[in-house]
């Protein structure tokens, strides 16, 4: 036998257990109104936007603005974007390291996807653990999702050479602890250059 019922979308997913599904749509909607969202948007599809700004993590800077992008195009689409925060790593913040906290944000980016009103989501972030995180918690999910890469640090540049983030500062590291880079290089080269690399 085939059934005809359809799988609930946008704000009707997985709505709040009251034990009256039509009060919890009643009062979703309710509230999704008092922040200004008009019927036509509720009434379409609804895509997540997992931000992870920090002021913790470097690799985020450029968040705020891309989220804005994200959520333009998605207005444009006839969608309902919906930002939420989850667990941000910085890896040179984190102690002993952030691969120690990957599993712990690939299952808050999992719960926040699954336990919210979204039909697709939109992952935002960068680095090697913020990344596979929010893809592992997405697959996880089992809803339609994207992932947009920050992109790279701003560089910058010390005696006409273009300068990195890990591999140039731990080489540099290496040439002070050898003692073929002095004090003053070593905090010139790590207190950003007064040359930003041109934008390419």
């Amino acid at each position: 036998m085939i059934s005809n019922t359809k799988k609930p979308l946008g704000l009707d997913r997985g709505l709040t257990n009251y034990g009256d599904q039509d009060f919890a749509r009643f009062i979703r909607r309710s509230f999704a109104k008092s922040m200004g969202i008009s019927d036509a948007l509720l009434n379409g599809p609804i895509v997540g936007i997992a931000s992870t700004p920090s002021d913790f993590n470097s690799c985020h800077r450029a968040m705020p603005e891309l989220v804005e992008a994200v959520s333009r195009g998605i207005l444009a689409a006839g969608g309902l974007p919906r930002v939420f925060p989850t667990i941000s790593l910085g890896e040179l913040f984190l102690n002993p390291t952030s691969m120690v906290y990957r599993n712990l944000m690939s299952m808050d980016v999992e719960e926040m996807v699954r336990a919210q009103p979204m039909d697709a989501v939109v992952l935002i972030g960068g680095c090697d653990k913020t990344v596979p995180a929010q893809l592992m918690g997405a697959i996880s999910a089992g809803i339609p999702a994207v992932q947009l890469v920050t992109g790279p640090m701003s560089t910058g540049r010390h005696r006409g050479e273009r300068l990195g983030a890990c591999t140039d500062c731990r080489r540099f590291w290496g040439k002070f602890r050898a003692g073929s880079v002095d004090s003053d290089e070593i905090e010139t080269v790590g207190g950003w250059p007064s040359q930003p690399e041109p934008a390419r």
